[in-house]
């Protein structure tokens, strides 16, 4: 007969180590009835007796020691594997798995490489892509989302920073160009923008709304690649604030719109939220996003 149950095999081997009833109660946390239950069923289940049961206690019988060896082992082993998995968890090691979209990567991917040089036994996988990579089934230990991204009742939310664009030229655009004045103006202006006009980033429908599709003259999936552009003069076009503050040769155009920028949000899942790397990264984002410029 298959032996399937585990707590039963495990009483036994508490009650032969203490060899009374009381005390491997006391091991194990149950009530002695609750032992005594089980060596009776595991004892009904194999169709032999365990113990010998006298006034003293419980001793093991031939077909008990027998049982009760590979209890122990199997005991031993359980014990040896819980103390490797908790050092594996205090451990900052292994890999990391952080995703966000790609229009933050410019900015993460140094923060990220000093992250790793901090914990050199880590290994940082940095993933970006429009789809949502799903927590819950390991895809990754933290993602940085918009703001207007639905929320999963089993996911941690802490808000992170806005992203913020402005409406930018260079300078040898408006050199030619000029710079528009009022909305009006714009169907006089060539832009960079999104290949896919549904994409639903507010400055970008914000930008289809307000210009002429054929307006559009260079459109990419990448907001690094309409930044490009933009530094290019080939048109108008959305950047980054942290890109800006880093070009001399662009100017913003347009005053900018508080419907352009949204908030970004640090996820995690219950399960791993605590864990010493998924807070160590934590940690360290935050630092870093403290030594932003906020204006």
């Amino acid at each position: 007969m298959a032996i399937d149950n585990w707590d039963e095999i495990r009483t036994a081997y508490y009650v032969a180590r203490s060899r009374t009833v009381s005390g491997a109660a006391a091991e194990l946390g149950v009530h002695h009835a609750t032992v005594i239950r089980h060596i009776n069923a595991l004892e009904a289940r194999l169709g032999v007796k365990l113990f010998q049961r006298h006034a003293r206690g419980y001793t093991a019988t031939e077909a008990g020691v027998e049982l009760l060896q590979v209890a122990k082992a199997t005991d031993d082993q359980f014990t040896q594997m819980a103390g490797r998995i908790r050092g594996h968890g205090a451990d900052i090691s292994g890999e990391i798995i952080i995703t966000t979209l790609p229009e933050i990567s410019e900015l993460l991917a140094p923060i990220l490489v000093r992250f790793q040089q901090k914990y050199p036994e880590l290994v940082v996988r940095y993933l970006t892509d429009l789809r949502l990579f799903r927590l819950e089934y390991g895809e990754a230990h933290v993602a940085i989302r918009p703001g207007n991204t639905e929320q999963q009742p089993d996911n941690i939310y802490q808000r992170y920073l806005p992203f913020r664009v402005r409406l930018c030229a260079s300078k040898s655009y408006v050199k030619k160009h000029g710079a528009p004045q009022t909305l009006s103006d714009f169907d006089q202006h060539f832009f960079v923008g999104h290949d896919d006009a549904s994409f639903r980033a507010p400055y970008s429908l914000w930008l289809n709304k307000h210009v002429a599709r054929d307006r559009i003259v260079f459109r990419s999936t990448e907001l690094v690649a309409m930044e490009h552009a933009v530094l290019q003069g080939i048109g108008i076009g959305f950047v980054s604030d942290w890109n800006l503050r880093r070009q001399s040769d662009v100017v913003e155009v347009f005053a900018q719109q508080d419907e352009w920028s949204v908030d970004t949000w640090l996820v995690t899942h219950v399960d791993l939220h605590r864990s010493p790397k998924v807070q160590a990264l934590l940690t360290h984002l935050k630092e870093e996003a403290a030594q932003w410029p906020t204006t």
